[in-house]
Parts: C-alpha cells; structure tokens; sequence
C-alpha cells in the first residue's frame, strides 16, 4: 500500500472485490481446484456422520426459498441454510484439507471446510461460472488465512478460529458474489464480527458441536453480506478498532504486515491435506504406528507397551486426555492419541468406519488403550512424533516423523492420492454413485472452463438408489 490513509480492512476488501481469474496463477488455480475436490469429497463422505441426519431434516423443515442444494442428501433451501450443512458434512470426519502455509510454517486452521461450501452454495444460487467460483474461493481462503496469521491461533485463550476467522472468508466470497461495493463489504465484516463464537470445549468434552461453528461461520457470513446489502452497517474496521476481532478474540495483532503483504500477488490458503480423518495432532504418530504394524507384522495381541513421545505442549492438550467414550463416541475418538494409536495397531489402517460407535467400543482396541503411555518430546518445535513399541518376544520397534503425510513442505499429498482420497469418500458414503463421483472429477479438473457451476451440484444431489437415508 501506498496510501497510509488506507487501512487493511479497506485494503483487503478492495482486493477481494477487484481481483480477476486473470490475475490468478497457475498453481493457484490448480491449488484451488485440489481444496474443492478434497472439502467436496469430504462432504460426500461426511454425509452418514453422526447428527447430521438430524441437522438435514432441521434445515428442510425451516422451508424456504429453493437456492442452493444439500451434498448428497439432495433438495434446495435457502442458500445460507444449505451452505451451513454442507460446511458441518465436510467437517464430520475432521478430514478436509487444513492450515495454510504462511512464510514456511503451517497455521493450525479448518478454513476451508467452510469456504469451500460457501462459494458452492453461493456459486449455485448465483449461477456463476467456474472461473469466478475459482476466484472468489481463493479471494475468501486468502482473507481468512492473512486474519489467523496476523495473531497465530490463540489455543490459550479457548476460542476456535473456525468460529471466527472462517465467518470473515464466507463474508468476503458472499460479498463478491452479491456485488456489494467496497463500503457495503466492510460494513458486511462488522456486521460478521456481531456473531462469532466457537470454544475449544466442544473439542475437550468430546461433543457434537465441535464440526457446529464451521457451518454457522458459513451461515453467518452470508447473511452478514445480505444484510449489508440492504442497507445495515457494521463496525467501521472489524479487525484492528478498539473492539475489533483482534483486540476482543486474540492477543492482539502481532503480525500486522501479513494482512497486506503481497495483497493481490500471494493467496494463502489451507494447504495441509490430511490422510486420516482424525485430529491432525495425531498424524505424526499414525504415520509412525502404521509404519511399525505393517512393516513388522505385529499383532495387537502381541503387545505389551506403547509409549509416545509427542511435542510437549500436547500432554495438556485434548488429544493427551486419558481416553473415556461419552456420549458422541467419535468426538472423543477422533481427538485422542491413545484411542486414534489403538485402533491403527488393532485395525493396519486409519479409516472413517473406524470412528463409529461400534468401533469405538471395540472390546480390541480398548484393551490397548491402557497399555499407552504418553511422554514429550524434547525440542519438539512442530508436529512430530516416536513411537516404540514393545512385544511379548522382548522386541522393541521404533519409528520417527517430523514430517506427517500431508506436510506441505516435508511430506505433501500427490495430487493422485487427493483425488484417491476423493473417490473413498464417495465410495464410504455410497450416497451418490461411481458414475457420477467420477463426471465430477471430470468437471472439477477443468472448473474454470465452466460456464454454470449449477452442472456440479446437479452431480452431486445425485443418490444412489435406496440411498437417501442418513445414519443417526
């Protein structure tokens, strides 16, 4: 910026409006196109988890207009409503593509989950075209992940950022694809900043509404631009005022240059693809666990002790609890080393099957649980982890990452094994069928050839044939 009376929020809404297609390069679009089909993919997959048939049935029974269709489960609500369920479905498995890469390191996030199903949802009311789907996905990714980087993600303080940074990013693709003025897009992020929430309790009790505030980021950010663009008005700078997000949800802003630097030249975005759909906190250790079982051939009946050594700070985090099932089994599953460990020894994989209840309560795996012990890791200054295991024949294994499957430095995901990831989930859902899993790989690898994204949803409303029903 070259005008010091230009503020950042200023600033990154004129970006958010004014940038083009055009201007966008190559591995950004490619980029782009990999979250779709990795979030979408999720959604699919997502689709028989636990509550959301409820959830679904609570969204076609608020009625409405007919704007925006529901992954998998198919009808046409509101475009705020079907935006939100399809957010928590691609959030069910914890499984989306995560955290940008800014400046080399990862910020821990779950942006995307909740962009990614706004600019569908909003794309389909608005019948855009792919290049402009594309653009507003990576203007919203690229807002939220420069607001999360300008504190670091505040885990102390108990608020989730899902809550928070996520609702800036719907805000500023619902904007976009409104038309709103550069006035009515600041206005629509105070208005956004009247409705953020989101604690880390939901993830510590092990409940349900840990996957809640990445749809209501979504909901809430559309109709903060809807209300803007009739007229409401919000708080003059949502992010650096007295009251502001940062001053009121964080620290404060610590890396203030992020939110400029670049503006227009560089787009952040959640770049960590996941392998298993469990807390990404685990991945070190499932890396080495699996390594060791299928490596080795161990039986989980062979071993006698487990230790992992995981970074420090994540003794006193909810993934170090000792582990105990609840009453939504999953949640306290898939945010447990010992219980994400267990499984992976018992069962040579890392699979959504493995999160359900009847999994969960495995007499197999919870016999193991106990013989798991926790210890830091000295100089942990990232995700890694060692994992030694011991067996009844007096042998002793050890394995050590500090690069889990997914780092987008160390160890990416290939774009083969994202759209692999993609066709499981379909596959896992068994919601829509092959067929139309794979026209919609066809149709996402050229997106920006598309002349209305409604050719998408059509696909993926789609069921198979007795298929409608929804697991509670």
């Amino acid at each position: 910026m070259t005008n010091s009376q230009i503020t950042a929020i200023e600033a990154l809404s004129a970006n958010i409006l004014e940038s083009s297609f055009e201007s966008l390069d190559e591995a950004t679009v490619k980029h782009a196109k990999l979250r779709i089909i990795d979030v979408l993919g999720c959604a699919i997959g997502g689709a028989n988890g636990p509550g959301n048939r409820a959830l679904v049935d609570l969204a076609r029974d608020w009625g409405g207009k007919q704007e925006a269709t529901i992954v998998t489960c198919g009808g046409r609500v509101p475009v705020a409503h079907a935006a939100m369920v399809n957010s928590i479905l691609a959030r069910s498995y914890d499984f989306e593509v995560m955290s940008p890469l800014i400046n080399g390191k990862s910020v821990p996030s779950h942006i995307a989950g909740t962009t990614t199903m706004t600019a569908l949802a909003m794309g389909e009311s608005k019948s855009v075209n792919g290049k402009e789907l594309i653009t507003g996905l990576v203007v919203g990714d690229d807002l939220a992940s420069r607001v999360l980087a300008g504190s670091g993600p505040g885990f102390t303080l108990g608020w989730d950022s899902v809550g928070m940074v996520n609702m800036f990013g719907a805000t500023a693709i619902a904007g976009r694809f409104l038309g709103l003025t550069k006035t009515q897009l600041r206005n629509a992020f105070g208005l956004a900043l009247n409705q953020m929430c989101g604690t880390f309790q939901s993830i510590w009790d092990g409940t349900t509404a840990f996957k809640l505030h990445q749809g209501t980021s979504a909901r809430d950010g559309i109709f903060s631009a809807q209300l803007a663009q009739r007229g409401w008005t919000g708080a003059g700078d949502a992010l650096l005022s007295k009251f502001g997000y940062f001053n009121l949800y964080t620290d404060g802003c610590i890396n203030p240059d992020i939110l400029t630097k670049d503006l227009g030249k560089v787009y952040y975005a959640d770049s960590t693809f996941k392998a298993y759909p469990c807390c990404r906190a685990t991945h070190a250790a499932l890396d080495c666990t699996l390594r060791i079982v299928n490596s080795y051939d161990i039986r989980a009946e062979d071993v006698i002790e487990v230790c992992l050594h995981v970074p420090a700070g994540h003794l006193d985090n909810f993934i170090g609890q000792p582990f105990r099932i609840g009453e939504f089994p999953q949640g306290n599953a898939a945010f447990s080393y010992r219980y994400t460990v267990a499984s992976a020894i018992v069962r040579r994989s890392v699979m959504p099957e493995h999160f359900h209840e009847e999994s969960v309560r495995d007499p197999r795996v919870n016999g193991l649980i106990g013989k798991i012990s926790l210890a830091g890791l000295p100089g942990a200054q990232k995700l890694m982890s060692r994992v030694r295991i011991r067996t009844k024949d007096g042998r002793e294994f050890s394995e050590f990452t500090d690069a889990p499957t997914g780092d987008p430095v160390g160890n990416p995901m290939s774009e083969e094994e994202i759209v692999e990831k993609f066709l499981k989930n379909v596959g896992f859902s068994g919601m829509i069928n092959k067929e139309n899993g794979d026209r919609l790989l066809v149709l996402l690898a050229k997106l920006e050839e598309m002349e209305d994204v409604n050719q998408i949803t059509e696909l993926y409303a789609m069921q198979t044939e007795g298929k409608e029903k929804i697991d509670e």
